[in-house]
């Protein structure tokens, strides 16, 4: 399933812990947006490891799953692209 996840972390250390550990999970979109694809063991170890970084008394974390629907819908003004599951992976 398609995810989307922003955040609004204040501080810099935090915030940037949290960018490198999504780019493990997805496709970073926007500065504090990333596109992750993610069966729900993927998921479950993501939020793992995000709520093992923020403060919660400070930070916030959205996850949104995008329903396949709602995925066909996805409008892009300028540039960018929906993140695709690769046929291919190389590791």
């Amino acid at each position: 399933m398609l995810y989307l996840i922003s955040y609004d972390i204040p501080d810099d250390r935090r915030r940037v812990k949290l960018a490198k550990t999504l780019k493990d999970f997805g496709d970073r979109v926007q500065y504090s947006v990333f596109e992750c694809i993610l069966s729900q063991d993927l998921l479950v170890s993501m939020v793992d490891r995000i709520e093992g970084i923020i403060d919660s008394d400070e930070d916030s974390v959205r996850i949104y799953a995008l329903c396949a629907g709602c995925e066909r819908n996805i409008q892009i003004v300028g540039q960018g692209e929906v993140t695709q599951d690769k046929d291919v992976y190389i590791l």
